[in-house]
Formats: C-alpha cells, structure tokens, sequence
C-alpha cells in the first residue's frame, strides 16, 4: 500500500506485472496497480509521505506490505450497516436543513503485526 508517486518506480522493478496482464481478472482490487513475486501494490493519491524527511531533502515514501491474514475486520454480531437520511424541513426560514450519514459495528483488528513491513523509499 502506498502513494501513485511510487508508479514509475515500481513499474521498473524486475518482474514486475501490471494489474491488466492478469490471468484472473476478477481476483483484482480496485486499488491494485500491479504485483512482484507474491507482494501485491496497492496505490492511492492519498498514500503516505514524510516530506523531505531524508538525509538529501526528499519524500520518503511508506510502501506498506501486510501479509495474508495479518489484519482483519470484525464485524459485530447482529448489526448490519445502515445509511441515514433526514430530509430537509420546510416550515420555516431557520429550518432548512438535511443531514445524510451511515453507520455501522466494525472493528479493525492487527491479528499478527510481525506479518506487516513498512519499506520505506524515495524516488531515484
């Protein structure tokens, strides 16, 4: 898991394979930007960034790696996720407003932190 800024990077890696040259397309994420070995990149504008945190003044980019079953998701017994919506009131000058959210019981859970790496790298 890591910025869109490691694309070029990544993509020069020996072995490296791109999501669209699969075998199996359905097993993709939509996050996915390719594979090495066994180690899947997910990548996201949003992905994480020390700004010039190295010795030079560069980004250093956190490329997270988590091994199959190193985290989870619980979700609660009983309860299932539920989108809210409060339509707007119209009866007066100050009561014209609407609220929209979701909910729901879901618990990150780290089930062995040993299995997750985070390499941490600049742009060459």
């Amino acid at each position: 898991m890591g910025h869109t800024d490691m694309i070029g990077q990544i993509d020069q890696v020996q072995g490296f394979i791109q999501k669209w040259n699969y075998p199996n397309q359905q097993s993709t994420l939509e996050a996915e930007w390719g594979t090495v070995a066994n180690i899947r990149f997910l990548l996201s504008s949003i992905g994480s960034i020390s700004p010039n945190a190295s010795l030079l003044g560069n980004n250093v980019y956190n490329l997270f790696t988590a091994g199959r079953e190193s985290y989870c998701a619980i979700e609660q017994d009983g309860y299932s996720a539920s989108f809210i919506y409060r339509p707007p009131i119209y009866d007066g000058p100050l009561a014209l407003n609407a609220s929209c959210g979701w909910k729901m019981a879901e618990t990150p859970r780290l089930l062995n932190d040993e299995w997750i790496f985070n390499m941490r790298c600049t742009l060459a």
